[in-house]
């Protein structure tokens, strides 16, 4: 095949179309606070509604992980009480 003299440029993905040469140190810092900046942008707050749901939610997930591990712990407890005793040394 045949390359046309009009094709386009074909840009890999991550590569910067601003310019080919390296960045020195603080460069690369700079580029990254703009992106960290410019991704600060697209983040919306929610609104009332959704922070009492979300809060609502996360407190659900709490309580039930508590449980879960408050059972799970007893179980092992007395799991560990019937195979090894409880500590104590009996003497006859």
């Amino acid at each position: 095949m045949a390359s046309s003299a009009t094709a386009e440029k074909v840009v890999k993905p991550g590569a910067s179309s601003k310019s080919d040469k390296k960045l020195g140190f603080f460069g690369r810092i700079f580029a990254f606070l703009r992106e960290v900046i410019a991704e600060l942008k697209k983040v919306t707050t929610p609104t009332g509604r959704e922070l009492v749901g979300y809060f609502f939610g996360v407190l659900f997930f709490v309580v039930v992980m508590l449980l879960l591990i408050s059972g799970l712990d007893y179980l092992f407890g007395q799991g560990a009480f019937w195979i090894f005793g409880n500590g104590t040394i009996q003497r006859n």
